[in-house]
């Protein structure tokens, strides 16, 4: 077996990736606090080659080194906009016709594994804030809850591994 180099990678360039057909998912990050959590779900998003990242409140915006040290470039691809307020953006995506989905655990949630995403559907996926997750406020505006089901002694998963196991199984459903 023998590792690939980047040039044998054949990915493709910033705007290459702007035009290209895109998951019909918008990420939103409800309060993000760490700019290296930022920055990793950036690089995740362009990744899965989602439509845009959208972060609100007090989540950092680029250009800024420590978001840069995670995201690798992944901002100069990834089209994002900040919002003052989550719900400024949940009320922006609802008009746009998004399906807004909360990721965090509460009652009545749905299981990942089970939740099959439908074709024709845009989806937003919001993540919360590192220790509160998605704000009540924004729980209350939500049009469904996914769960990632967890089978050990902690309580969450870290916002980057949630992105990236959500956006996998997206992907995963709706492109292959």
């Amino acid at each position: 077996m023998k590792k690939l180099k980047l040039d044998e990678l054949n990915r493709v360039g910033v705007e290459e990736f702007r035009e290209q057909e895109k998951l019909p998912v918008i990420v939103v990050l409800d309060n993000v606090r760490s700019m290296h959590n930022i920055g990793s779900v950036f690089r995740t998003s362009d990744g899965f080659a989602i439509e845009k990242l959208y972060l609100c409140g007090i989540t950092a915006q680029p250009p800024h080194r420590e978001i840069e040290k995670t995201a690798l470039g992944a901002t100069q691809s990834v089209e994002w906009l900040h919002f003052e307020s989550t719900i400024d953006a949940v009320a922006s995506l609802r008009k746009d016709g998004y399906l807004i989905i909360g990721i965090e655990q509460a009652a009545g949630s749905t299981m990942l594994n089970t939740f099959q995403p439908k074709e024709d559907q845009k989806y937003a996926l919001i993540f919360g804030n590192e220790v509160n997750g998605v704000s009540d406020e924004v729980m209350a505006q939500i049009d469904e809850c996914i769960e990632i089901p967890q089978f050990g002694t902690k309580h969450s998963f870290n916002i980057v591994i949630s992105a990236g196991i959500v956006l996998w199984d997206f992907f995963a459903k709706l492109r292959l």
